[in-house]
């Protein structure tokens, strides 16, 4: 089959959701075939919307702030209306992932802020499908979705280091693998159903 496309779009204030970001990334190059490129949606030129409108999957990635995605994020966000307008980005996959500094944080009501604007572009999300980890008394942080989220993937890291958990990038690995995956998969589905 040939290959797919998959774009990280991400956006970091303080370099830890860039970490995220590259693990997605490496874990949807992990499968053969897998083309992937990161994109800051802070400074998006032609070319960087030229690759999220060519790709077979987008996903969408920010720090919570406040209980939801970065500014910078928000008007990423904005500024895909064209697409919307024209479903540009219909039946594309997505996927996405966050990170703050606490261990909740209200990263949920982000992942839904990104499910939300990928339901809106006519995309098909796909989750993380792992069970919760460090949830007990034998299982502990180093457990991967050490959080327990499900919709993406959630990672916490301190507000006073730039090291981002182990677990969690490995979560965001995941992830990535998992979106490539089933890009490959869709992909597939869609050029039988066109014979």
């Amino acid at each position: 089959m040939s290959d797919i496309s998959i774009v990280i779009a991400s956006h970091s204030g303080y370099g830890h959701t860039a970490q995220l970001a590259a693990a997605v990334a490496d874990g949807a190059r992990s499968l053969a075939g897998a083309q992937v490129h990161q994109v800051d949606v802070a400074s998006l030129g032609d070319a960087d919307w030229e690759l999220m409108d060519a790709a077979d999957a987008i996903v969408f990635g920010t720090p919570t702030y406040m209980g939801t995605a970065s500014g910078a994020f928000h008007a990423f966000a904005e500024a895909t209306s064209k697409r919307w307008s024209t479903r540009a980005w219909s039946d594309k996959l997505a996927a996405g992932f966050t990170n703050s500094g606490s261990m909740s944080g209200d990263k949920l009501h982000t992942l839904q802020y990104l499910s939300l604007l990928a339901a809106q572009h006519g995309m098909l999300w796909v989750s993380l499908n792992l069970l919760p980890g460090w949830n007990t008394t034998t299982s502990g942080p180093q457990d991967d979705n050490r959080l327990g989220f499900y919709l993406g993937a959630g990672a916490q890291s301190f507000n006073d280091t730039p090291a981002v958990h182990d677990a969690d990038l490995s979560t965001a690995r995941h992830l990535g693998r998992r979106v490539a995956e089933h890009t490959r998969i869709h992909r597939a589905g869609l050029a039988a159903a066109a014979r």
